[in-house]
């Protein structure tokens, strides 16, 4: 349906490109200086975890360097490129294990660094790479045919993981080895449809089939086998999501899973690693098949889910966030979590386990590459992020930019440059929740895409902007959420902070990579008094989702309600109140964006008030 530009041809600009100095600022760009598995790996040599954490970790850090053009970073990027390449074995064996080691080795981490290679040869066109990539993906084909490797544990339920380099490099040169791979992978690989009952009900155990991070991925799987076997696209993404949602779906567009899928219940985690999963998946969704349900849903996450379990300084983040959480303090006795340990929601280095660590540096660099999209005809602005796309069309060097605050504000300004005159066709994604929206000032009828075609020369201008209420949404247990555009709202909690540095296996936490514990200071036990918000916007913060001072709140009015804590624990909240009778008059009160609030409320009742 759509494709990617040029990398490089997409530079973010506005509060988009803040935020990814705010990455490149705290752990992302910092973790091969101060944590032992990426500094001192053996993927360069070091006596470290030598599986996924630096392939997770170079995923994000590659896009985050070259978007923002830092020149050290890109260094370091390269020096990890190439010292990995370095100790590519003489067959083509990349992964850092010895021969004899080969058939216990899980191959995810061949699926990982394959993906890695790929997307830093999209940036560079290094014909090293490259090569290093192809040699890596042949002798995968072989081993895997001669029994020398095997299909299990994370490679047998992530196969599909490996089509993103095959398609790589099979639009590189179509060989017939690479389908040939391709077939025996998904031969072996697990087969998500067998497991549906499975995700109908919380099981207090751990499995692959219902690990949260392994379902992010599936979702996108039919996407990219139709794509490299040329097969028809049956919607199965579309019907799986739709069971994983109505058992186990959050308020902001992802699933629990805590590592597994936990049910239904707002007071259950879910895992930092899916949620950057599912937004990939469904940026590779909304490519492949054009349907704009994938980009709704990868904004929901992407402007709510991501940005609320992670610092402002993004020093720190949770393993797991919940979408009614009322404080990050370690559980005294058993873990309210089914399958993570009692510090999984604190912010820290590595809370619970440390792949979030690595992976969560994906989430904003891969989203900034999907703002603009190459369309028949022209171009796609898919997403309506600051961005500035460099092409040329029809041999004619064009600029378009979009100056926005969105989703902040719902509306930015289009800047279409072009060196001469030249015909193409200018799309524009109109988001689900518009109703209604202008473009310079000339009203229109909801639609999915706009289109502006038109011979372009010189400077020309386009304003839009989107019209919408803020409204009520219902939620399990006769509960409710606020959204306003693809924001979500939440109440936030007031809260003081304990600082933890300390070691653990050889792995220092001191400031800013030290854990925290969240303690609230205000009551959390409210209610919705009606169905009136009245909308404040405010000056972009230079930390675009401040919890300190957000771009934008929600006054209303709400209640106090009888709320007991989950059975067993003082610091979650029962799943919903005992009454949604109101127990206090209303009182005027601020909701802010779901990504602002660290601690909140976010499902809450529709009170009955007193009378």
């Amino acid at each position: 349906m759509y494709k990617y530009f040029d990398y490089n041809a997409v530079k973010p600009t506005g509060w988009l490109r803040r935020q990814l100095e705010i990455q490149a600022e705290g752990l992302s760009g910092n973790l091969d200086k101060i944590w032992p598995d990426v500094r001192d790996s053996a993927w360069i040599g070091g006596n470290k975890e030598g599986w996924e954490r630096v392939p997770y970790w170079l995923d994000g850090f590659i896009p985050l360097a070259m978007l923002l053009e830092n020149d050290d970073m890109k260094a370091r990027a390269d020096k990890y490129i190439n010292s990995i390449i370095a100790g590519q074995q003489e067959d083509g064996w990349i992964c850092p294990c010895n021969p004899e080691e080969r058939y216990n080795y899980d191959i995810w981490a061949l699926f990982l660094i394959g993906k890695v290679l790929a997307l830093y040869c999209k940036f560079t066109k290094s014909r090293k790479a490259e090569k290093a990539l192809y040699k890596a993906m042949k002798c995968l084909r072989d081993l895997l045919f001669e029994d020398k490797v095997r299909l299990f544990n994370w490679g047998k339920f992530r196969w599909f993981e490996c089509y993103i380099p095959l398609q790589y490099l099979y639009d590189k040169k179509p060989e017939n080895w690479i389908i040939e791979l391709a077939e025996k992978l998904r031969e072996l690989g697990a087969n998500y449809p067998d497991f549906i009952e499975t995700w109908k009900r919380p099981l207090n155990k751990w499995t692959y089939h219902t690990h949260i991070v392994n379902l992010a991925m599936m979702i996108k799987y039919e996407a990219v086998c139709c794509r490299l076997f040329g097969e028809k696209y049956t919607g199965k993404a579309d019907e799986l999501w739709k069971i994983l949602d109505k058992y186990n779906g959050t308020a902001v567009g992802s699933f629990t899973g805590d590592e597994c899928l936990s049910g239904i219940g707002n007071n259950q985690g879910t895992e930092l690693c899916a949620i950057v999963e599912l937004m990939y998946s469904c940026e590779l969704l909304y490519a492949t098949t054009g349907k704009k349900i994938w980009a709704d849903r990868l904004e929901k996450l992407a402007f709510n889910a991501l940005p609320a379990t992670i610092s402002d300084d993004m020093w720190t983040h949770q393993y797991d966030q919940c979408v009614n959480q009322i404080a990050c303090v370690k559980f005294p006795g058993k873990s309210f979590f089914r399958t993570n340990n009692s510090e999984a929601h604190l912010f820290g280095l590595e809370p619970n386990f440390g792949c979030c660590t690595s992976n969560f540096n994906q989430g904003w660099p891969k989203l900034a590459l999907n703002v603009f999209l190459k369309a028949r005809g022209g171009v796609l602005a898919s997403l309506l992020l600051p961005s500035k796309l460099s092409i040329k069309i029809k041999g004619v060097p064009v600029t378009i930019e979009n100056v926005s605050e969105y989703p902040f504000k719902n509306k930015c300004k289009f800047i279409i440059k072009t060196d001469a005159p030249v015909a193409f066709d200018f799309k524009i994604r109109i988001p689900s929740f518009a109703k209604n929206f202008t473009i310079n000032d000339q009203y229109h009828t909801k639609t999915d895409i706009f289109t502006i075609s038109k011979t372009f020369c010189g400077t020309e201008e386009f304003s839009l902007e989107l019209f919408t209420e803020p409204r009520l949404v219902s939620r399990p247990g006769g509960l409710k959420t606020v959204e306003y555009g693809a924001l979500v709202f939440a109440l936030p909690i007031e809260y003081n902070t304990k600082m933890l540095e300390y070691e653990r296996n050889g792995v220092e936490r001191k400031f800013p990579y030290c854990d925290y514990e969240l303690y609230p200071t205000s009551e959390w036990r409210y209610g919705f008094a009606g169905g009136i918000f009245e909308l404040e916007a405010r000056d972009l913060d230079v930390i675009p989702f401040s919890s300190k001072n957000p771009p934008v709140v929600l006054k209303t009015d709400m209640c106090s309600v009888d709320w007991d804590y989950a059975e067993g624990y003082d610091t979650v909240p029962a799943a919903k109140p005992v009454s949604s009778a109101a127990t206090s008059e209303p009182r005027p009160m601020a909701l802010v964006p779901y990504g602002c609030a660290k601690l909140r409320m976010t499902e809450m009742p529709l009170v009955k008030l007193m009378k």
